[in-house]
């Protein structure tokens, strides 16, 4: 598991935001703009956090293939998804569902993909195991027929905007603190029958 004394791995990106954004109860998140790195962040682009617990961050990714667009990843640094532990894999399973909930209420978007590449042939840009879920809009219901939406990060990528980053990444931890309320009080019901 994850230890927070431990230095991030040298040039990991996702390795420095994990050790620059410490843990918080995701059943009371922070409100925006309450969420900044710790003393030990060197100068990098902005980091929206929408999740961080003991075992896992989550972020909006920096050049989102669509609105919402997060990643996901262990805090230790795992290469491959065949290099975490079983207990990481749990983890990061259990958040992929909670947070593909929250970003699908917090854009309006239902339909999304889940991708996890593993190794520079398979399309992986960072060497730090992580999930990417993307929002997929309906494009052909808005009318613009001609626009295309292409796959895992191929096409038009823009910078994200840090004032709609900020914005957008509380209300996804809030959505994330709504889904989690529901699956304790879906517990709870199915404890009592």
């Amino acid at each position: 598991m994850f230890d927070p004394s431990a230095p991030p791995e040298d040039g990991c990106p996702f390795c420095e935001i994990a050790s620059s954004f410490p843990p918080y109860d995701p059943c009371s998140p922070p409100a925006a703009g309450a969420i900044t790195p710790g003393t030990s962040r060197r100068a990098a682009p902005a980091t929206f956090v929408v999740l961080s617990t003991a075992a896992v961050v989550a972020f909006l990714d920096i050049m989102p293939l669509s609105a919402g667009h997060v990643l996901v990843c262990p805090r230790a640094h795992r290469p491959k998804l065949t290099d975490a532990t079983r207990a990481e894999a749990r983890a990061l399973g259990d958040e992929v569902r909670v947070l593909s909930a929250a970003v699908a209420r917090a854009t309006g978007v239902g339909d999304w993909n889940v991708v996890q590449n593993n190794g520079a042939a398979a399309a992986q840009v960072v060497p730090h195991l992580h999930y990417h879920i993307i929002p997929r809009p309906e494009i052909r219901a808005s009318g613009r027929l001609s626009s295309s939406f292409t796959m895992f990060g191929r096409g038009q990528r823009e910078e994200l905007d840090d004032d709609e980053g900020e914005a957008l990444a509380a209300e996804i931890r809030k959505r994330v603190a709504e889904v989690l309320k529901e699956d304790e009080e879906r517990t709870e019901v199915k404890a009592k029958l």
